[in-house]
This record gives C-alpha cells, sequence and structure tokens, in this order.
C-alpha cells in the first residue's frame, strides 16, 4: 500500500499514533455520515445476501453490522473471542511496513472516515464502508483469519522489495477474489463485496477472465484501480491461500 504524500491524502493524519492508529470517536458521526453508512450497508448486504460466500454472510450475523456506523470497540468484543483479531482505527491509507505489522498481530486498520452521499460508487481512497463492510465480516472465519495474520507476517520477512508482488497478491484475493462453493461462484474479496457494480460484474460479467487461483500467476499480473477488474482468481477452498507462500 505505497501512499502519496500525506497532504494529498483526504484523513486527518495529525495527532496519530507511531503505530498511525487513531481514536474512532464513533459517537461524533454525523446524521449525514449514519445516513451514507445506511444507504451503502442496505444495498451491499442485500448484493451479498446473492453473490457472497457463506463465510462471509456468516460473518455478517455474526458481527450484528446493522444500520448505524458500528462502534470498533463494540465490534472488537465480538470479534477477538472468534478469531483473536481486533480492528484499529486509521486516518486512511498508511504505509506498507504499518499496515503488514497490524495485520501480523492480529490489528485490522480500518479508516474512521466515509465517503459522502456523491460518492456512494466509487472513491479513489478506501474509506470506513469499503474497510469495515468488505474486510472484517470474513476475519470471523478461522481459516481466512489465519491467512491474513500470515499474510502479514510473511510480508514482512519478504522485504520492500516484493512490495509489488505483494500487492498484486492481495488484490486478486482479498480484495477481489472469487471461490467455488457447492451453491456456485461466490466473491469474497472486499473490493467486489463493497461495490455494486463490480459485485454483478465479476459474478455474471461477460468478457471477463476468470482464472483458477495460481499465487505465483497472481503476482505477475497488472491491475488497475479506476475500472471494473477484467481478470479474476478463483479459489477452491481458502485453505490454498495457507498452502501459498506471500512472496517468491
Amino acid at each position: 500500500m505505497n501512499i502519496a504524500p500525506l497532504e494529498n491524502l483526504r484523513g486527518d493524519y495529525l495527532g496519530m499514533a507511531p503505530d498511525w492508529t487513531v481514536p474512532q470517536h464513533a459517537d461524533l458521526y454525523s446524521a449525514e455520515d449514519q445516513a451514507v453508512w445506511r444507504i451503502l450497508v442496505e444495498r451491499q448486504t442485500a448484493l451479498a445476501r446473492h453473490y457472497a460466500c457463506d463465510e462471509f454472510l456468516r460473518g455478517l450475523d455474526s458481527l450484528g453490522i446493522g444500520d448505524t456506523i458500528p462502534d470498533f470497540e463494540a465490534i472488537n468484543a465480538r470479534l477477538m473471542p472468534l478469531t483473536g483479531w481486533r480492528l484499529v482505527g486509521v486516518p486512511g491509507l498508511i504505509p506498507d511496513a504499518a499496515f503488514y505489522d497490524h495485520l501480523a498481530h492480529r490489528r485490522f486498520p480500518v479508516t474512521v472516515w466515509i465517503r459522502t452521499r456523491a460518492e456512494l460508487d466509487y472513491l479513489v481512497e478506501p474509506d470506513l464502508f469499503h474497510d469495515f463492510f468488505g474486510h472484517v465480516p470474513l476475519l470471523t472465519d478461522p481459516v481466512f483469519a489465519d491467512f491474513m495474520q500470515a499474510y502479514g507476517r510473511r510480508a514482512i520477512a519478504a522485504g520492500p522489495e516484493n512490495i509489488d508482488r505483494l500487492a498484486r497478491l492481495y488484490w486478486f484475493t482479498v480484495e477481489f477474489g472469487l471461490i467455488r462453493t457447492a451453491k456456485g461462484l461466490k466473491a469474497y474479496g472486499a473490493g467486489i463485496l463493497s461495490s455494486a457494480a463490480e459485485v454483478k460484474h465479476a459474478i455474471e460479467g461477460d468478457g471477463v477472465e476468470r482464472l483458477s487461483f495460481d499465487a505465483a500467476t497472481a503476482m505477475q499480473r497488472p491491475y488497475e484501480i479506476d475500472k471494473l477488474q477484467p481478470t479474476y482468481f478463483i479459489l477452491d477452498d481458502f485453505r490454498q491461500l495457507l498452502d501459498r507462500p506471500a512472496a517468491h
């Protein structure tokens, strides 16, 4: 996650801790913030019920994600007993080293600000909705939770020379991964499940390349962040992620 100079980023980076975390201040979200959250949650939950894998849906239910912006501490009280993960607030995009360190210690960074109503369908930087709705439900699944920690640890060990390959692996799995299930092809990637257009495109779109997952291949594939994806990799089981090294 290479980041731009702080003055070009949207979040408030003043007063953050050395590990790039900030308090959430869950009581300070405005009525408009809550309205945007409610619109997004209602829309994406309905899509997830149709397109998401069961592990994601169980996470939604077990965390009790509802029509108000969640308080991270309240979520941690539910999440930590399940898989040992907890959420930490961050001002937005953070450096690779900080991000990997959080993952390696079962801390998932969640942006504390939420998009505006004008950005319901797309924004450049990940916000609270993308980070929370897209990523957090799967942290309740023991196998996926173990992979996320393993990814962080392997990324630290791999060093900065492997940043590009690691980013591609993360992109094609954690952000835009698909999985075969007894109910058909389903989505698990956060970039898919937090986007109304992407979720339908990924599962049902024509002219889309859907490849069986191979880590080495994924780490060589370029990607673009500002359009619907032309290529997705498909898992047969989340355990495949644990069988693959994070970098070569």
